[in-house]
This record gives C-alpha cells, sequence and structure tokens, in this order.
C-alpha cells in the first residue's frame, strides 16, 4: 500500500544533466548526472553563488569537484575527488564547477532561488581549461 501524497513525495530523475527535484522553504534537492557538457575538455566556465553555499552528495559513480581561488579573477584551481556518501560544502561565493563518470549521481541542495542572476559565471582561459584536464588524467587514471 502506497501513503498518499499529503505523507509522501517521491521524485526521480532518470536522464542527463542537472534537475531541481524539491523545493521546500528555502532550499531545493536536484540531482545532476552525466552529461556531455561536463566532460573535462569541455568545461569553459566556473560560477560561483553569492547568496548560498551548495552541498554535493556523490552518490554513485565518481565526480571532481573543481575548486577557483580568487575573488573576481580566478588564481588558481583545486580539484577534489570526491567520496561516497560524504557532504561536500562549497561556501558562498567561491568558484566552482565540477567533472562526472557516466554512471554518475551527485545530490545538490541549495537555495531555491539559486540562478544565473546570483550566481555570476566566468569564463576560463586556455591554460585554466587544460589545468582541468590535467587535473582530472592525475585523479582518475
Amino acid at each position: 500500500m502506497t501513503p498518499n501524497s499529503d505523507l509522501l513525495e517521491i521524485k526521480e530523475y532518470t536522464a542527463e544533466g542537472y534537475k531541481p527535484l524539491i523545493d521546500y522553504g528555502e532550499w531545493r534537492v536536484a540531482i545532476l548526472k552525466y552529461c556531455d557538457e561536463l566532460l573535462p575538455q569541455k568545461i569553459n566556465k566556473m560560477q560561483k553563488h553569492d547568496q548560498t553555499d551548495e552541498v554535493f552528495v556523490l552518490l554513485e559513480g565518481e565526480c571532481i569537484l573543481f575548486l577557483g581561488e580568487g575573488e573576481e579573477e580566478i588564481i588558481d584551481i583545486h580539484a577534489k575527488n570526491m567520496e561516497p556518501l560524504k557532504l561536500y560544502n562549497i561556501k558562498r561565493s567561491v568558484w566552482h564547477t565540477h567533472t562526472l563518470s557516466q554512471d554518475a549521481v551527485v545530490l545538490i541542495v541549495e537555495n531555491e532561488d539559486t540562478c544565473l542572476a546570483n550566481s555570476p559565471e566566468k569564463e576560463l582561459t586556455v591554460e585554466q581549461q587544460e589545468k582541468l584536464v590535467e587535473l582530472t588524467n592525475s585523479l582518475w587514471d
């Protein structure tokens, strides 16, 4: 017997990319899955959220978080290979992006009003793009 929707809401996402699933109060819960635009050689920008931290939890597969140092300009890029079921909280105003294996599933929790208006993006230089590929190769090879 399935409980009625007043007791339990069930959502799933089976396609590629990012999909918000539940907004409640000030929070949004979303799922991120592999998509070609997140291949390291295709990543050409990073973003930051000016109004919120963002939490990532790796559920399946592999995911690398790329973190950019700097306020207006990205001075240096670091990589963190995520471990399953650990929470990774990217602090407000930290430049970031990520790459995923084809079988990856990542849970994301952020403010429900997170959007491009409060999440500036920064184009990466060719050297920075090459560094993302190098970092990925060093962590996944």
